[in-house]
Formats: structure tokens, sequence, C-alpha cells
């Protein structure tokens, strides 16, 4: 939930976002796009645009499956080709960022992911967890993944960060809460802030909702907003 959120304040820019999660795509659905025809232009294959703007484009594999429920049964260097193409042989014009969303660990996506943009300037990687200590001991395998392919690590969020009742606004621990938050103190990574696991936020991606516009007064809209600022200032730095 919350990349596509941050997504309404990265949109001061021209941003593209490449959905690598091959096996799962869900950037189409949860940007609520549909599935259109990606045609073909001189430069490659045009991306979908999510504004009337045109200062979104996606790319997704899901743009290209004829059937959505359809499973992505693929070896590691079939992933790789597709990736590859994702990157340079798409008409991503002049962007400001881009945005890669992956799936969680270190797999072949990753690797395929750095190596096609090494010609490029990476900013780096932002780490995403829940609290609990099975979601942080993956992220700190993710941590070491980045060190090791000297990607810097922009910062750490903790997401789901306990449960705000629609009713009371009162928010409940129910994952445990700062998880993230020593992750990022032990890995001596930058810890942006945590999210709490909002129905409204959820209801508002099912639903193709501004949830920003909608709940600006919502604490979720503070704690993402912060998030989003802090990013961002360091990526302008």
């Amino acid at each position: 939930m919350l990349h596509s959120t941050l997504l309404c304040f990265i949109l001061l820019y021209a941003v593209g976002i490449l959905d690598v999660d091959l096996c799962g795509p869900s950037i189409p659905r949860m940007l609520r796009v549909g599935k259109p025809e990606v045609h073909q232009c001189d430069a490659g294959w045009v991306p979908v645009y999510a504004d009337p703007q045109q200062q979104l484009a996606i790319m997704s594999i899901g743009f290209l499956l004829e059937d959505s429920d359809e499973a992505v049964i693929w070896r590691g260097p079939k992933k790789t080709a597709l990736i590859g193409q994702f990157v340079s042989d798409v008409a991503w014009g002049e962007l400001d960022v881009l945005l890669v969303d992956t799936p969680p660990g270190t797999s072949d996506e990753h690797l395929a992911v750095l190596e096609n943009l090494r010609k490029h300037r990476v900013d780096g990687a932002v780490l995403v967890t829940t609290p609990q200590a099975v979601s942080t001991g993956d992220v700190r395998r993710e941590i070491t993944f980045c060190k090791k392919t000297a990607v810097k690590i922009l910062g750490i969020v903790e997401n789901m960060s306990g449960f705000v009742c629609p009713h009371c606004s009162e928010c409940s621990n129910i994952f445990s809460k700062g998880g993230g938050e020593e992750l990022a103190k032990l890995t001596g990574s930058v810890f942006l802030g945590s999210v709490p696991l909002d129905p409204l936020l959820a209801a508002s991606l099912e639903e193709g909702q501004d949830f920003l516009q909608a709940f600006p007064d919502s604490s979720t809209y503070t704690a993402i907003s912060q998030i989003a600022n802090t990013l961002l200032s360091s990526l302008d730095a």
C-alpha cells in the first residue's frame, strides 16, 4: 500500500514506475489503470499513463498477460530478459524519478534491475518492513544485499505499525511496534517513519480513491506525508 500512496507527493515530478514483481504484479490494480493494450513506437513500448497530464508512467507484466489470474512460471533467464526490456525498450521519456517496485527477497529480479540500471544513477533503495521479527529478519538480509551490491539505503519504513480504528481513530499495536526503527538503529540505516494499518487507506486503494485528498486530517496522512517529504528532501540534497 505504501509505495503507491507516496506517489501522490512525487507527482510534482515526471515519474516512471517499473513493476518488476513479475509473479505478483499489483501496481496496475493499485493505481486503477485497468488492463490497457501496450503499444509500440519507434523508441520501444509506450508505457501506460495513470493521469491525464502523463506525469505518471507505468510498465508492468500485468499489462502483457491475457488473463490477470494467469500464473507467471518463469526461470531466471526469462525474468532477467524481460526486466532488461522494461528498462531499455520502454519509451519512458524524460523522467525525474524512476521508481522500481520489487518483490520481497534478494532474487533474480533485484540482480537484473541493478545490472540493467548500472549505466544510470541509482539513488538507492527504500526498504519496507512490518514490526514483527519474522519480517525484520527478511529485511535485514535485504540490507546485506544492498551493502554487497553497493546500493545506498535511503531508509527503512515500518508498515502496518498498529491498527487505526475507523470509528474512534485509536491505534492498537496488533503486530507489535518498533521493529523497523530498531532494525534501522542496529544496521545504521535511516528510519523514515511508521505507517499504521488503516482500513480507510486500504479501501481507498481498492476503490481508486485519492486517500490524501479524502482524509487529510488522518494520522495516516500525517505519517505518509512526513515519510515522503523526508525521502524527497534526501533525493534533492
